[in-house]
């Protein structure tokens, strides 16, 4: 269909890789009206064919002939995509964390660098932090609770103190 289309209004593989490049060069949201006005002067408005002809998503080009004909820019909120981290939907997440790592951590031997090291688990605070009363639903998975401990300058390795030490000769 995408051959029949470009070769009926006579746009060749040149012109469909030139318009690709000059797009990609716009900033967005203007890139959404630079594709919304070539997919309505080479390929008669259709979004479907802009997205197999250019690789373009037909949402996007939708939008940018939306644009187009009602002249209103819609805004981009790309802060708004991301999901917030868990201390930020839950701060007393974090006060329960350091309360519970705080007697069981100690600094780096030599003070090099501002890492407390814990020999606990991100499971068993998860645990003990299940066992302090939160529900089930609103606490993070492990994984994120190791991600949290990470951000905080929590490094999970075993405390110098708890190795045996080798006998010297």
């Amino acid at each position: 269909m995408k051959t029949a289309l470009t070769q009926q209004r006579g746009v060749s593989e040149e012109v469909v890789a030139l318009v690709s490049r000059l797009v990609k060069m716009i900033p967005w949201p203007a890139r959404r009206l630079a594709m919304g006005d070539a997919t309505l002067v080479l390929l008669g408005g259709k979004g479907r064919v802009a997205e197999d002809v250019f690789g373009w998503g037909r949402e996007t080009v939708a939008m940018g002939l939306n644009e187009l004909r009602t002249g209103i820019v819609c805004q981009n909120d790309l802060s708004m995509r991301h999901k917030p981290k868990a201390e930020a939907q839950h701060p007393q997440l974090l006060v329960d964390i350091n309360e519970l790592l705080a007697p069981l951590s100690q600094a780096e031997p030599r003070f090099r660098t501002t890492l407390a090291y814990t020999n606990v688990t991100a499971s068993a605070v998860r645990g003990a932090l299940l066992d302090n009363g939160w529900n089930e639903d609103e606490l993070p998975t492990v994984r994120t609770i190791s991600n949290i401990l990470n951000r905080q300058g929590y490094r999970l390795r075993s405390v110098a103190k708890t190795k045996v030490q080798k006998k010297r000769r």
